[in-house]
């Protein structure tokens, strides 16, 4: 089996390479968005903590 042979995947090699490609993209914007959220609710709860020791 060649390189080419590999990425051709019997004639499916664009809907293969292309379904892992967005499966790659969606999870590394899973994490952004995750890490951005967990951002502003730690920002959140030190804001309300301050609040109550007030």
């Amino acid at each position: 089996m060649t390189v080419q042979e590999f990425f051709h995947a019997g004639g499916y090699g664009f809907y293969l390479w292309s379904a892992f490609g967005i499966t790659a993209l969606v999870m590394i914007a899973e994490i952004l968005i995750v890490r951005a959220q967990r951002k502003t609710v730690l920002k959140r709860l030190k804001r309300l903590a301050r609040m109550e020791q007030q």
